[in-house]
């Protein structure tokens, strides 16, 4: 009889937090439903959806697949930059990372190139430093030569704080535009 009574409060609890699960998976497809539509109906809404995304905390496979194809449709590099960075922290994402990060380097700024140059664990380091060298931007340029004398192979900044240095990984709409 005793060991009933300790089952039955192992029962409920494991069926609370199945309960917990249930919820949360339908919050998420609920969610994923509205940045769908989002994506599928506003141009531009790219960083918006990726927004949502983050304070929903996940979303759908087809929820990324459709912000992917917002981003592609308005060739937003700024959204790509955002998603590429999101792919690279989690690998099995639906989505091709290698096509937003070239959008960025081929399309984006040279703020967005010196930021995946900085943020990826294995940028395109080449290609960058050719568009960043071809713009002209004197800025730009030097800010690119100063992060790849320190870190020549261009290894992320993940790489640089696991050996000692000091570099802060952080969104590019936080970087100060000029």
């Amino acid at each position: 009889m005793n060991s009933q009574a300790t089952e039955q409060p192992d029962v409920q609890k494991e069926a609370a937090e199945q309960a917990v699960i249930e919820k949360r998976r339908e919050h998420l497809k609920n969610e994923s439903t509205r940045i769908i539509e989002i994506a599928g109906n506003e141009p531009h809404s790219a960083l918006k959806c990726i927004h949502q995304l983050s304070v929903a905390g996940g979303a759908t496979e087809a929820t990324y697949i459709a912000i992917e194809q917002r981003i592609v449709a308005d060739q937003d590099s700024a959204g790509a930059y955002h998603l590429a960075l999101l792919a690279q922290n989690t690998p099995d994402l639906p989505i091709d990372a290698r096509q937003l990060i070239e959008m960025v380097v081929n399309k984006g700024d040279n703020q967005q190139r010196l930021a995946l140059l900085k943020n990826l664990l294995l940028p395109p380091v080449d290609t960058i430093k050719e568009q960043i060298l071809a713009s002209n931007d004197g800025d730009a340029i030097g800010l690119m030569n100063a992060y790849l004398q320190i870190n020549p192979e261009g290894y992320g900044s993940q790489h640089m704080l696991s050996s000692g240095q000091s570099d802060q990984i952080v969104p590019l709409s936080l970087v100060i535009r000029r």
